[in-house]
């Protein structure tokens, strides 16, 4: 497999490797920055042709990396990268490029879940954001605004994209209801439906704007603390899944403190490598089958809240 000889020779290779792929990421994103910022504040023109050579080639090769990367998984780098000095350690610890190697391999997986959990928090503040729109423009709807007005007066932070083109039907007098329902597609603000629906009563009908705002943001607010109590009530399945996902990492801290060398024996022997590649299967198909209990969960107790 990976022979204790070889191991501290490679182990030098593979982090200048890394090193140096990371300063040349980080330069690549640095010249096309300062390429850019050149065309906006030296009244525009073209763009200089890059460098050519072997050097050239390199710097090319690791901008399409970067526009790959960029495309494929949404971004720049972000905390993910911290699995490579993890690696690192792993690596020295037990002389084996093993770890390095599933380092890399994990940044990409540990990358998308960061963003998916990023979502989601983004997704629990614009809710928020829409209870607070709900009761901020019926206040001041209350105080002797107009709707339009109103609308305008409250500062709004992030509901997507789609919000500017609220602020401008309000200002213009445009279709208020129809770019709210537009905005109502931003994952969380889907509560602008209802104000949509409100709001077209109140122009057509007549009927009271306030009170129809007030109606709206309770019932979203009704809704979010359901799904709170629901996340609550999970919690503890939550934490018991990741006691249960990190206990093999104290096992080997302990048996590497006792001296028992388990590093030596997962990197370097061939019933090790047997163990690491069964065990780590193992541990991925329990996060992902308690991750799909609880998702379910959670949609069986979506279902039952909105019958």
């Amino acid at each position: 497999m990976t022979g204790t000889g070889e191991g501290p020779g490679l182990l030098p290779l593979c982090t200048a490797l890394l090193c140096a792929a990371a300063a040349l990421w980080a330069v690549v994103g640095r010249q096309r920055e300062l390429r850019r910022a050149h065309l906006l504040f030296a009244g525009g023109g073209t763009l200089t042709p890059g460098e050519t050579g072997p050097r050239g080639c390199v710097v090319e090769a690791f901008a399409a990396l970067r526009r790959h990367w960029r495309a494929r998984y949404g971004g720049r780098i972000g905390r993910e990268v911290l699995c490579l000095p993890a690696g690192g350690v792993l690596a020295v610890l037990g002389e084996s490029v093993m770890p390095l190697v599933g380092a890399a391999v994990a940044m990409p997986l540990v990358g998308r879940w960061l963003r998916v959990r990023r979502r989601r928090q983004e997704r629990e503040r614009r809710v928020g954001d829409v209870i607070d729109l709900c009761g901020a423009v019926a206040g001041e709807l209350r105080a002797g605004r107009q709707p339009g007005e109103a609308l305008m007066a409250v500062p709004v932070e992030d509901l997507g994209d789609g919000w500017p083109l609220v602020s401008a039907a309000a200002r213009f007098g445009g279709d208020v209801p129809g770019a709210l329902r537009s905005a109502a597609a931003t994952p969380g603000a889907e509560g602008l439906t209802g104000v949509a629906a409100c709001w077209q009563v109140a122009v057509d009908g007549g009927a009271g704007l306030a009170t129809g705002l007030d109606r709206v943001g309770a019932a979203l607010r009704a809704e979010r603390d359901q799904r709170e109590q629901l996340r609550a009530q999970l919690a503890s399945q939550r934490a018991t899944a990741l006691v249960l996902a990190i206990l093999p990492v104290f096992v080997l801290l302990i048996g590497t403190v006792m001296g028992a060398a388990p590093l030596r024996v997962l990197f370097h022997t061939p019933i090790g490598v047997a163990c690491l590649v069964v065990g780590g299967l193992l541990e991925w198909a329990g996060l992902v089958w308690t991750a799909r209990l609880v998702r379910a969960a959670a949609e069986r107790g979506a279902v039952e809240r909105g019958s």
